[in-house]
């Protein structure tokens, strides 16, 4: 068996589908789903993937890596239920692995689509250009950190030119939750490394961001969306910051 997919999922009813044909090429399709309470398992089963449930436990990496520990196939393909592999980069994966490459993990980047319409600016720049890894044989490495995990490998990693495709926050009020749910985890990550926050940081941090990401990413050139994308981004670093300061404080 050559490639795996892995898909994380929690009531993820609404994209699901969508994401599991785009890697109908993979020999193997594993969703590990943190005990969804709509139809995303159902669907998951309809379409001959493997269904593992475990409990998040606000670990993507563990999450991931149980995955990984499962996974039959050489290569292993990693996604989030709100992506999917555009049918380029479907046909580039198994021409590149058909040749027996050298390279034991890829970079593969990303393309988000917000309010009906592709972000090329600002937030999502870096990834869109660089990629994240996504695609590696299996014995190669792992993923680390609770949130916003990175695949760490020692062996040689390459490039793939196709796109990841992310459909993100389809509403304010996802966004608000996404953030607030992300920056909580993302603060007590923080606390547990020792990092320390001040009022100052706090204020211009934030700050600082949305002036980086609107105007010299460019985030302006996306539009109406492209300023309530960098505001919101902002405001899940206004919220790391806060949370962090309130547990040093507080808790």
């Amino acid at each position: 068996m050559k490639i795996t997919a892995v898909v994380l999922t929690k009531n993820e009813e609404k994209n699901i589908v969508r994401t599991l044909n785009s890697i109908s090429f993979c020999e193997e399709i594993i969703v590990i789903d943190d005990f969804s309470n709509d139809k995303t398992v159902e669907l998951a089963k309809k379409n001959n993937a493997k269904i593992y449930e475990r409990r998040l436990n606000n670990d993507f990496s563990s999450q991931r890596n149980f995955g990984l520990e499962r996974s039959r196939g050489e290569w292993v393909l990693f996604l989030d239920a709100d992506e999917e592999v555009s049918p380029g980069l479907a046909v580039e994966i198994e021409n590149s692995i058909k040749a027996k490459p050298e390279k034991s993990a890829y970079y593969i980047k990303r393309r988000d689509y917000w309010w009906g319409r592709e972000l090329k600016y600002g937030e999502v720049s870096i990834i869109r250009k660089k990629g994240l890894i996504r695609l590696a044989r299996k014995s190669s490495g792992k993923w680390f950190h609770p949130v916003h995990e990175i695949f760490q490998t020692s062996s040689p990693v390459g490039k793939l030119n196709g796109f990841i495709n992310h459909y993100p926050h389809p509403t304010v009020k996802d966004f608000l939750r996404d953030i607030n749910y992300y920056s909580t985890l993302r603060a007590k990550e923080l606390l547990k490394q020792g990092k320390k926050m001040s009022l100052v940081e706090i204020i211009s941090y934030p700050l600082g961001k949305f002036i980086a990401n609107y105007i010299f990413k460019l985030g302006f050139i996306d539009g109406p969306a492209g300023f309530i994308y960098s505001f919101m981004m902002s405001f899940h670093s206004f919220l790391v910051r806060a949370k962090l300061y309130q547990y040093m404080k507080v808790d």
